[in-house]
């Protein structure tokens, strides 16, 4: 059983005893059980105006509001996945915790943002190979369960003491929230779309060649994407998005990565890269697409779609099975509903052997549903084709906690918003067999969808 400080002086014992224990560069670590509160909605009370933010949401299940930067590490290169995983095993073993045990939703966390590829094209542009962030504030809820955690540096004035005060006070506020009756939800005005780039001549080209390189047998597979520019009619506050995306994409985990209050990545994943719980690892296979109400038996028995999934199934086991797991599947994908649109889905799952996860994460990045096959032969011809920076679509986002567990989700279903700016992504998979007016529609669908999904209008011809 947990045993939480039942009160201030209960609080301030504990920490006074951590304090005690940290040793130079240390953090202190503190966490409170506390009244339910949406973390979506606690958010903008947590941290400073300009402050790191970071949003989980994987209600009804997990979710994770995070504010503040206590630690950091930002770099590119070959190395990010190896030096990232050094940077949370130092920086979660070097925090100074309240004694006892302390529930899973509760335990500090760094949290973890990749950019597709290594490094940006051109040094000194688009997204860093890696971001991670251990957070200031923390405020977990699972079920009716909720827990705020504060993580600070000890030194220039701060103390055991000033810690205590600062996250029993917060506690306070916050509760004073819940007692007053949590709002319904983050609605705001609507807001228009002044203009749209078209997108469909240039991808239209490079689809060409795309094809061609699979029909010739160069590459087995190839998921080319597409990059849309909205300038929207007013400004919009990106938990105000997350929060329509809540409402149209249950099944998918919502996030938000914001570095400043100018730019902010954000979206509804539904795919999996890996998660990691009590030893146990599961990734999901997703590929395959069709809009809801379509016939299920069209993608169930689709040739394109089955052997499209398949490659993805296959890989991501091969690369399990390389790395010393003995990972298992289903025999035959399922189908999966993620708000407008249905995926073939399977999921695959293994017993770890002592891995680090982001040992596996570099293995299964990118996975050939979002990149290709080969992988190495893919990448580069992603980067020749594609006229624009994939920065952090498509790439793992999520976190790791301090037994080792975590989870990481494919940023695709996603868009980057800066002031009135909206820049949306998706893609399509090309095998052999592929039309290309079919993957001009489904790229055009889930541009479509996504910004109804986004509760903004969307354009007759998705144009």
């Amino acid at each position: 059983m947990v045993q939480a400080p039942a009160s201030f002086a209960a609080l301030l014992m504990a920490a006074t005893a951590a304090g005690r224990r940290l040793e130079e560069d240390g953090v202190l670590s503190l966490a409170v059980p506390m009244a339910g509160l949406d973390p979506l909605l606690a958010l903008p009370l947590l941290g400073g105006g300009d402050d790191f933010r970071f949003l989980w949401d994987g209600a009804p299940g997990l979710s994770i509001a995070a504010a503040g930067h206590c630690n950091g590490l930002e770099l590119s290169g070959p190395r990010r996945f190896e030096l990232a995983q050094r940077f949370c095993s130092l920086s979660l073993s070097r925090l100074a915790c309240e004694p006892g045990p302390t529930p899973a939703l509760a335990r500090p966390r760094v949290l973890l943002a990749f950019a597709f590829f290594e490094s940006p094209l051109h040094p000194g542009t688009g997204a860093a190979g890696v971001q991670a962030v251990l957070p200031s504030w923390q405020l977990s809820r699972q079920g009716r369960h909720c827990w705020l955690r504060l993580q600070r540096c000890l030194g220039g004035g701060i103390t055991p003491r000033s810690v205590a005060e600062e996250l029993w006070e917060t506690r306070r506020r916050l509760e004073m929230v819940v007692r007053q009756g949590t709002p319904a939800g983050r609605r705001g005005e609507a807001v228009g779309i002044a203009h749209r780039s078209s997108w469909h001549t240039g991808y239209r080209s490079a689809l060409e060649q795309a094809l061609e390189l699979v029909e010739r047998g160069d590459l087995q597979k190839l998921v080319l994407a597409v990059r849309q520019q909205l300038l929207l009619d007013g400004p919009l506050d990106p938990l105000t998005l997350l929060s329509h995306l809540r409402r149209s994409q249950p099944g998918s985990c919502r996030f938000l990565w914001q570095q400043s209050r100018r730019e902010a990545l954000l979206g509804a994943s539904p795919e999996r890269l890996l998660t990691l719980r009590q030893g146990q690892l599961r990734s999901d296979a997703l590929a395959g697409t069709a809009p809801l109400g379509a016939p299920a038996d069209d993608l169930l028995h689709s040739i394109k779609d089955r052997h499209e999934h398949e490659l993805v199934a296959e890989t991501i086991t091969a690369v399990l099975q390389k790395a010393g797991l003995e990972p298992r599947r289903p025999r035959r994908p399922r189908l999966a509903r993620h708000g407008s649109l249905v995926h073939l889905h399977t999921p695959i799952t293994a017993s770890l052997r002592g891995q680090a996860p982001l040992s596996l994460a570099e293995a299964l990045h990118p996975t050939p549903a979002v990149a290709g096959l080969p992988r190495r032969e893919a990448m580069a011809w992603l980067r020749s084709l594609e006229p624009f920076e994939r920065g952090h679509y498509a790439a793992p986002i999520g976190w790791i906690d301090t037994e080792g567990d975590g989870d990481l989700r494919v940023a695709i279903r996603s868009g980057t918003l800066r002031g009135r700016h909206l820049e949306l992504t998706a893609g399509a998979g090309l095998v052999r067999g592929s039309h290309p007016e079919r993957e001009l529609q489904e790229v055009a669908l889930k541009l479509g969808v996504l910004q109804q999904q986004l509760n903004l209008p969307v354009a007759a011809a998705f144009g």
